[in-house]
């Protein structure tokens, strides 16, 4: 299984991002290999418009098969959703905390966006 993790670091040691669309970075978790690896998001963070779109595109495209974030707007969690990634919210302030929540099951999953279009 692969997991993005909004974050605003290279590391699990990293404070998460609270945005999903606008987050500074993505960290891919493969729980087969345990490796962490950076996914740039900078392209979502300058655009305009279809910010959460983009971040999602990104995230399907790493293959990840989860989403770890603190808000997640309705475009974005669509999109995510259409194509099989789960989406799951947390209130954890380290990324190694949020991963670990997930690992033992602690974090539900969400059944829609937590916030509004064009939330920053």
């Amino acid at each position: 299984m692969k997991v993005i993790l909004t974050s605003q670091g290279d590391s699990l040691d990293a404070a998460m991002d609270v945005r999903f669309g606008r987050a500074a970075k993505f960290l891919l978790w493969d729980s087969s290999t345990q490796a962490v690896s950076v996914v740039d998001n900078q392209q979502s963070m300058d655009a305009p418009q279809g910010a959460g779109i983009q971040a999602a595109m990104t995230a399907i495209k790493q293959g990840a098969n989860a989403v770890i974030t603190s808000h997640c707007g309705p475009k974005a969690f669509r999109v995510l959703q259409e194509a099989g990634v789960k989406v799951y919210l947390t209130k954890a302030a380290k990324c190694r905390e949020a991963l670990q929540l997930f690992q033992d099951g602690k974090l539900q999953e969400a059944s829609s966006a937590n916030v509004e279009g064009h939330w920053t």
